[in-house]
């Protein structure tokens, strides 16, 4: 069978890279094709150096995302129309979803937001639909996720790569992060200030930045999105704060960090799901998946910074390494039968 994964977000190359691998070694041919937002077309050449490159980031205004999205559609089914694949994979890929169906590819689907609004295109459009147990059906249906389509899995999306995970121990070293034995890691990810389910701006994310920020025994790295934010976190000159110019294996530094600020939800979660004390700030409406984690302890939404308690170094880790890997095995195998199985 030939599978056909599109990376159109930063967490996709991760989270598809173990689907990939089992289908490959299954025997089965994996064509991917990336956008180049963000930093997925980096993070998706790392792993698939042939992968093919089309569309960039979403502009913003409705229009302009409308008309880019629809150049891509149009690049995707053209090459979709030569390679032939019998099987669309993506996590919620609106123009891979729409290109496969038009030329009446199968499309398998994950997501685990119920508030994007263009569940209601990709959920119409997919054969079969991937959705957490924590998302239920009802908060969905609505959007065109009949409960014959659905197939839930136990967990969360991020416990399938991170139990394909290993620490790098370098990775504060590459990045330039010096600290001592007392100085306390803080790992901030900016807000997804260019989504269409995120139209706001987020206040409190600088905020706290200021807040930790200002703590002597703290260094704090920024992960941001767009150039504009790098700038924009340039501007601030904050002291003991460093802006990553670069692709980071972000798994790696919330690994070693004593505090995750996650203004948007994949990072916030794998934070938690890693046992790192987490505040989140998104701004946008609440994620089923996301309370799930607050109503298990691992994870607390922030509204205010002055409730926030002072950071520092954590003594003993518990690492939930081995956990993720037996729950994510899991979750591989259902994708697997998901895409494979009609």
């Amino acid at each position: 069978m030939r599978v056909w994964i599109d990376m159109a977000n930063s967490p996709h190359p991760l989270m598809f890279a173990p689907v990939a691998r089992c289908l490959e070694n299954l025997g089965h041919d994996v064509l991917i094709t990336a956008r180049d937002n963000a930093q997925t077309v980096s993070l998706t050449l790392q792993r698939w150096p042939a992968a093919t490159i089309f569309g960039g980031e979403s502009p913003r205004g409705r229009r302009a995302k409308a008309a880019s999205l629809a150049r891509r559609i149009a690049e995707l089914r053209r090459w979709c129309a030569d390679a032939r694949p019998d099987v669309a994979l993506s996590h919620n890929s609106y123009a891979q979803i729409v290109a496969a169906s038009s030329l009446r590819v199968r499309v398998v689907t994950a997501m685990d937001f119920e508030h994007q609004p263009v569940n209601h295109l990709a959920f119409r459009l997919a054969s079969r639909i991937l959705l957490p147990q924590a998302l239920p059906v009802s908060l969905v249906r609505r959007q065109g996720a009949r409960p014959g389509k659905v197939r839930h899995y136990a967990g969360h999306k991020e416990e399938l790569y991170l139990a394909d995970f290993e620490p790098d121990p370098d990775v504060e070293r590459r990045l330039g992060v010096e600290r001592d034995a007392d100085t306390a890691l803080v790992v901030a990810r900016t807000p997804p200030s260019r989504a269409t389910y995120h139209r706001s701006g987020n206040p409190l994310f600088e905020a706290a930045l200021r807040r930790v920020c200002a703590q002597p025994d703290v260094v704090c790295v920024v992960l941001p999105r767009h150039a504009e934010q790098r700038d924009a976190l340039a501007q601030l000159g904050l002291e003991r704060c460093v802006v990553a110019d670069q692709p980071v294996d972000s798994r790696s530094l919330m690994a070693g960090a004593d505090l995750v600020l996650g203004a948007g939800g994949t990072m916030t979660r794998e934070a938690a799901l890693l046992g790192v004390p987490v505040y989140s700030l998104f701004a946008g409406r609440p994620a089923a998946v996301d309370d799930a984690l607050i109503q298990r302890g691992l994870l607390t939404r922030l509204h205010d910074v002055n409730a926030m308690a002072p950071v520092v170094r954590l003594e003993c880790r518990q690492s939930g390494l081995q956990a993720l890997a037996r729950r994510g095995e899991a979750i591989l195998q259902t994708f697997v039968d998901a895409t494979l199985t009609r």
